[in-house]
């Protein structure tokens, strides 16, 4: 078949993405999903703190993606479930989408522009190289959230977490909730990844410990876990002799990070940020693969849902002006951001200020915790933009707006930069 614009993906990204699209004027658009129903990872996300910033108001996972999943059905927009995306390739028409469901079976959708709004997945134990045998009760975070929250299972009685990410530090109040007792959350970093309102909500208000500069080094037990070993790491995160801590647990989980979606991207030749591991856009959130645009957790990890929704509605806008022929600049002319001091990355990673609208939201994330940081932008020697910030954190999505105004089209590369303030800083500007 064919369609002019498809989505890949159905949770949060994919449907302001679809919606977005479809009000700037795309008229034949279908939506892929792999699960049973529309609304994506939310579906299991049942604890509220959704839609602060779109809606105003306090909503749980599954009430934010009804309200995206209402709008699209009123936009008539289309979209198939239990349908798997198992290619992507770029072909001299435009590009190639293969599928297959139990439906119909394989089926190529021939598209003038594809969106990837696939999401991310969860990084697993092969990865950390902990060692110990491989017993029962060893899941990643995600997986026993969907366990408790979906399916009505409690995976353990005693818990040990490794790893603060936000859905570690969710999962511990809610097993807590549950009736489990969850002995600690071990961090590998001197500092948290989530949250700092998740580690005042889950962890202090329930009395759960932190323990930062910590890891798994033994897991113990054949059929099933029955303890783990702790110990403290050093500046090189090797664990220090002499400081091991048994603890006796039936389950360990795991919340050590987030890895996007982009075995697709692969496929349709996207390249890839070494850092985020997602796709190098530009500031219409287009990949180097043209007519193919990314957005959400699998263009780079997010915090909030809203910021998800946020960027996907400017990548179906932009998918829309792709398809209409706007913008009609002669030739593209590429600026790197470039990040610096404690900026891990940015989003997008290259501007054309020919084609860029008035402004841009440029996010990024640092390496270290800073407090009393200066950001700023700069081409060459000159400043183009400077804010002063009190706390910024790794765990937490900075952003700031980037104006054409102040661009004249000669600039090498932007560089985006975050550092602690000196002496004698002046004041937010």
């Amino acid at each position: 078949m064919d369609r002019e614009l498809v989505i890949i993906g159905g949770g949060p990204a994919g449907l302001a993405a679809a919606i977005a699209a479809r009000e700037a004027g795309v008229r034949d658009l279908l939506v892929l999903e792999r699960e049973k129903e529309l609304g994506g990872i939310l579906n299991q996300c049942i604890h509220n703190g959704f839609g602060l910033h779109t809606f105003q108001e306090e909503l749980t996972g599954p009430e934010y993606a009804a309200r995206y999943i209402d709008r699209a059905q009123a936009l008539g927009i289309p979209y198939r479930l239990s349908t798997t995306v198992v290619d992507l390739q770029r072909q001299e028409a435009g590009l190639a989408v293969a599928t297959v469901s139990k439906g119909e079976g394989l089926v190529q959708i021939n598209a003038r522009a594809v969106i990837l709004a696939m999401g991310c997945r969860e990084r697993p134990r092969g990865a950390l190289n902990i060692p110990g045998a491989r017993p029962a009760g060893i899941f990643s975070a995600g997986t026993a959230q969907r366990l408790v929250n979906r399916e009505g299972w409690l995976p353990g009685k005693r818990v040990v977490i490794l790893g603060s990410g936000d859905i570690g530090l969710i999962m511990a109040r809610r097993m807590t909730l549950e009736g489990a007792r969850v002995l600690c959350v071990a961090e590998l970093m001197p500092y948290s990844g989530g949250l700092k309102r998740n580690i005042v909500q889950c962890l202090q208000d329930y009395d759960i410990p932190l323990k930062l500069s910590h890891t798994v080094v033994d897991i113990r037990g054949r059929e099933r876990v029955e303890g783990v070993t702790l110990a403290r790491v050093d500046e090189s995160l090797r664990p220090i002799p002499g400081t091991e801590e048994e603890l006796d647990c039936d389950t360990l989980l795991l919340s050590v990070g987030l890895l996007p979606e982009n075995e697709l991207s692969k496929a349709a030749g996207v390249a890839l940020s070494p850092v985020t591991g997602g796709p190098l856009v530009d500031e219409s959130l287009e990949t180097g693969t043209p007519g193919v645009f990314a957005c959400g957790n699998v263009l780079h990890v997010h915090d909030l849902v809203d910021y998800v929704s946020e960027e996907a509605a400017q990548a179906g806008r932009s998918a829309a002006a792709y398809l209409q022929g706007k913008p009609s600049a002669p030739s593209r002319r590429d600026i790197p951001l470039t990040p610096c001091g404690a900026v891990r990355y940015t989003v997008p990673a290259f501007v054309d200020p020919a084609r860029m609208p008035e402004e841009v939201t440029v996010r990024f994330r640092v390496g270290r915790g800073l407090r009393g940081a200066v950001v700023t932008v700069r081409a060459g020697g000159r400043e183009l933009l400077r804010r002063k910030r009190p706390v910024m954190a790794p765990g937490e999505m900075e952003q700031l707006t980037l104006k054409r105004q102040w661009l004249t089209g000669d600039e090498a590369a932007l560089e985006i930069c975050a550092q602690e303030a000196k002496e004698g800083e002046p004041s937010c500007q």
